[in-house]
Formats: structure tokens, sequence, C-alpha cells
């Protein structure tokens, strides 16, 4: 027998597991399709009310269809674009990871019923009738990976349960041609399909559904991406040192003394006295004054005798002819009263030296 046929081990009946133990595997490198959900390389077709959790892609096909009903929680649409090519780039490149592991426990085409340990499985077909177990065996990184070369098919109601500590992280199912998972099944695990992949009505996926080639067709499922954390390595953690933090004395309040504006005080204003000089006559001198009938005006400065000087002459002028009327008045009743011409002569000798006075003054007052 070959080394090929000794590490290849047959599980034929139902509730075996295999008679030796595989070496350790590492999980599939998924890259940029990681974020995915659904990955197709024609079409996504949805039909009823899906949800899907994650992103769902389609390269170099551009059709989703059927969201809604359907609806995407996580995650969003690629539909032919840069980052649903990277991600089927990606995708071709996990697939063949996948069909190249070994060493591979050949297991016939029925698993249900089977409790396998982690490792390699492979066969043309594979299909599940009721419940197939993988058991991780307390280990968290344990990893599970199906290789079937033709078609992976799955029955109604049928189920892939996880036990002591298995991940669907760490569960791979690699298909050469296409993938159909039964109504109402319950699915655990990425696939890795050639061609196209069918979720009939019901079936609930803890995974991923990726097709290279081909469609994904969903009717009313739940695709949950699975979170996949990688369990890092026990490291010793060193604290830093403690140290007190330094206190910053409070700045204390600004505080701006109040302004006062002292009052302004504007202190008494005093007006010099004026004086208003008098004239030879003691009448106050109000330059330019005009006279009026019976009171004298008041002649200009003695600098400014010329014209308005003369209009208080008008006054005196105005007061002798006041005068002369009243001298008429008395004549007349001179005559009346039966004065004689004689005692009218004499008054009017007397008026004339009352006239030649006058004269004088006025001469006098024209000469200052």
């Amino acid at each position: 027998m070959g080394t090929a046929a000794v590490m290849v081990l047959m599980v034929g009946v139902a509730g075996m597991s295999p008679a030796s133990a595989q070496s350790a595997q590492a999980p599939v490198g998924l890259g940029t399709a990681t974020s995915f959900a659904v990955l197709a390389g024609s079409t996504v077709t949805n039909t009823g009310p899906s949800v899907i959790s994650g992103d769902v892609g389609v390269s170099p096909g551009s059709a989703i269809v059927g969201f809604p009903p359907g609806i995407v929680v996580n995650g969003v649409f690629h539909a032919a674009d840069a980052v649903a090519a990277q991600a089927q780039d990606d995708l071709t490149t996990a697939y063949n990871d996948a069909a190249g592991r070994s060493p591979v426990t050949a297991v016939g085409p029925e698993l249900g019923g089977l409790t396998l340990a982690p490792g390699v499985y492979g066969g043309g077909t594979l299909q599940i009738t009721g419940t197939l177990t993988l058991d991780a065996q307390g280990d968290p990184n344990a990893v599970f990976i199906f290789q079937a070369a033709s078609t992976l098919i799955t029955a109604s109601a049928s189920d892939v349960s996880l036990i002591n500590g298995a991940d669907p992280c760490n569960v791979f199912w690699q298909v050469g041609s296409s993938a159909t998972l039964g109504t109402g099944s319950d699915f655990v695990g990425t696939i890795l399909a050639l061609t196209s992949i069918t979720a009939q009505t019901g079936a609930d996926v803890q995974g991923r559904l990726l097709a290279r080639n081909g469609a994904v067709t969903l009717d009313t499922n739940t695709i949950t991406r699975p979170d996949c954390d990688v369990v890092p390595p026990t490291t010793t953690t060193t604290a830093p040192p403690t140290t007190s933090p330094t206190v910053t004395p409070p700045i204390p309040p600004v505080v701006i003394p109040p302004i006062v504006i002292p009052p302004i005080v504007i202190g008494p204003i005093t007006i010099p006295g004026i004086t208003i000089p008098g004239i030879g006559d003691d009448r106050p001198n109000f330059p330019n004054f005009p006279g009026f009938p019976g009171f004298p005006g008041f002649p200009g400065d003695r600098d400014d005798r010329g014209d308005r000087g003369d209009r208080g002459d008008r006054g005196d002028r105005g007061d002798e002819r006041g005068r002369d009327e009243g001298q008429k008045d008395k004549d007349k009743d001179g005559n009346q009263n039966g004065h004689d011409k004689d005692s009218h002569k004499s008054y009017d000798n007397a008026e004339y030296k009352d006239h030649d006075k006058d004269k004088d003054k006025k001469d006098s007052h024209e000469s200052h």
C-alpha cells in the first residue's frame, strides 16, 4: 500500500471516527472575501425575506436582485466594483488552498450520523442526511476541511452540529461543482464552490456562501457571517509603574477692581463787568441810537461823529418845533384875553431871547 493510501483513512460506518489523528491544520485564508456573507460570479438572486449579515457582492457579473424583500445588515452591496473583484481573486486563492490540503481522510458520500475530529476529509460527492457532528476536542482553533470533487448536497431538515469548542470560522467546504442546501436545513461553515450555490427555502447558514463562477440563489434564508477572531498567544504583560499624578494648583480668579471716574466739576464762569462810558452831557453812550420827536438821540462814538451824530440833532429840532407850536397857541390865547400889541411884543422879545439861548446851546452842542 502506498504512502498516500496509508494516510487516507476511510470512514464507511455511521458514528465511526477516524482510526488515527491527523496533523493540525491552519484555517483557510480568505483575504478580502472574509467580509462577505454572499459572493457570486454571475448573479445574486433572492426570494422572500432573507436576512443577510455581512457584505453581498458579485463579480464579474453585476446583478443583485431580490433586496428587498431580502435585507442586509452589518454589510453593504458590491456589484461589479473593485471590492467585489478583489474578493473574487482572494476567493480563487482560498479555493485552491482548501483543495490542496492534506493528509486527507476519505469518506463515503454520506456524512450524516458521523462525529468527526479536526482534520481534512474528502470524497467525490458529499451529502448530509440527519446530523453531522464536528468535535473540536477542546481546541478552539481546531480546523475542519471538507473536499468534494463534485457536489455537496444536504437533505431537508439536516444539520451540522459543533461540540467541544468547534468554531464556524474554522469549518470549510471546498466544492468542485455546485452545492445545494435542503429546505429547512441548518448548515455550518464557509462553502467555496467553483460554480454555484443554492439555498432552498428556510435553509440557515452560520458561515458564508462564496461561488467563483456561477450564481448564488436564496429563498427566505438567514445567513450569518461569523466573526472570526484569532486567539492571541498568552503573553506576560508588565504593568506600567504607578506614578502620582501631577496636581496643578488652581489658577486664582482674576479680579478687576472697579473703575471710579471722579466727577467733573466745572467752576463758575466770571464775566467781567462792562463799563459803558458816558458822554459830556451825562447821557449814556449808545452808539448810533436814533432820536425821535421829543427825545434826543444818542450820538455815536467820539471817533464816529459824522452822519450818525446828526441823527441825535433831529430830536433837538423836533423839540424846537414843539415849543414854536406852543407859543403860537399862547399868542392866540393872549389876543383873545385882550392883551395889547405891546405886551405881545414884550413877550416876543422875551421869546426871541429864549430862542437865542436855545440857539446858543445848539451851537455849543454841535461844536462838541
